[in-house]
């Protein structure tokens, strides 16, 4: 917590994640507004529960807002005793511009604690500019590869614990890996960009609907962390080789045409889609070592989203970051609070003894 300061958590809920093409071309489902209005109440119920007063919120215009404000206005029953909120006086677009906005700005007030609710996209925009602002992650996009399926309630309660100093970084912080993309032109001029947890090629040379789903478009997957439980790109490092997010190192997947590799992969790229992934070749990525891609054109995705194109007079690298953000670890900080007896309170039947 910030010398002197009341704790100062953000906020930032991107309304309109889960609703790419996703959604239509697999069987996945679609979180409404009113849902992720209760996720807000659960966090704002927990975080006053443990000493955090005062959350700021990024705006937004699909509708997440006025619903909330209508919850807060009423201060009675549920909503009663809710960490007050304040929205950012900044311009909406509807567009991922809000999420890099919001969390730069949440950075320069000086937030202790950033809770992202999104899919990978929106926690690699918010990482993107959050700085050394530790970020807790709550799962409501499409692929969920980075931020992990909890009770907003718990999430909450960590989080407080953490800003409120109660539980210190040594035990309440984890180090995080990303990757750095960076395409250089015959010029000199450079293009850089991160991922959280997949960077994907693309033999494509047009952006297009920015989700990617065609396995035989793709040219090569790069991973900062491969889990076997995960669904999308990332999913097809994690069933060649299973690597920890916290553990070092990143994979380097070379794909084939179809019927060309060394074997197909049956992966599940999306909720309710499962694609076999011809297989060429699997490299291990070590930190701070630039990797060249081998494709000349095409497509970098980024966490599951079309975002950059290069053509054959551009040179694209890919690092692997160790330490590179700083996350909460939710679960150590319930252990640490349930040890530490943080969660106690003098029971109304106390006697004083002296």
């Amino acid at each position: 917590m910030r010398e002197g300061a009341q704790p100062l958590v953000g906020i930032i809920a991107n309304p309109v994640s889960a609703r790419d093409i996703r959604r239509v071309i697999a069987n996945a489902n679609s979180l409404q507004l009113a849902d992720r209005v209760n996720i807000v109440l659960r966090l704002l119920s927990s975080l006053a529960a443990c000493g955090v007063g005062r959350v700021l919120m990024m705006p937004d215009r699909e509708g997440l807002k006025v619903m909330l404000e209508r919850h807060l206005a009423r201060k009675h029953g549920p909503d009663a005793g809710l960490a007050k909120v304040e929205f950012l006086d900044m311009p909406v677009t509807a567009r991922v511009d809000d999420t890099f906005r919001a969390a730069h700005m949440m950075r320069e007030t000086g937030v202790d604690a950033l809770i992202v609710l999104g899919g990978d996209g929106t926690h690699r925009a918010v990482v993107r500019e959050c700085g050394q602002v530790p970020i807790a992650g709550l799962s409501t996009g499409t692929n969920n590869a980075y931020p992990e399926m909890r009770e907003p309630t718990i999430v909450g309660l960590a989080t407080a614990l953490y800003a409120t100093g109660r539980v210190p970084a040594r035990d309440a912080l984890a180090s995080n890996k990303r990757l750095d993309i960076e395409i250089r032109d015959r010029k000199g001029n450079v293009r850089r960009d991160i991922a959280l947890v997949d960077a994907v090629i693309s033999h494509e040379h047009f952006i297009g609907a920015r989700a990617l789903w065609k396995i035989d478009t793709l040219a090569a997957v790069y991973v900062s962390y491969a889990d076997p439980q995960a669904i999308g790109m990332s999913a097809i490092a994690g069933l060649l080789e299973p690597l920890g997010r916290h553990e070092a190192g990143g994979l380097a997947v070379e794909l084939a045409a179809p019927g060309a590799g060394e074997f197909d992969l049956c992966a599940p790229i999306a909720p309710g889609m499962t694609e076999p992934v011809p297989i060429a070749s699997w490299v291990r990525l070590a930190d701070g070592v630039p990797h060249r891609v081998k494709q000349r054109t095409g497509i970098v995705a980024l966490d599951g989203e079309r975002e950059l194109a290069f053509g054959p007079d551009d040179e694209v690298t890919i690092t692997l970051r160790e330490n590179a953000f700083r996350s909460i670890d939710v679960a150590a900080c319930m252990r640490y609070a349930a040890a530490s007896g943080l969660m106690r309170r003098p029971g109304s039947n106390t006697r004083n003894t002296r």
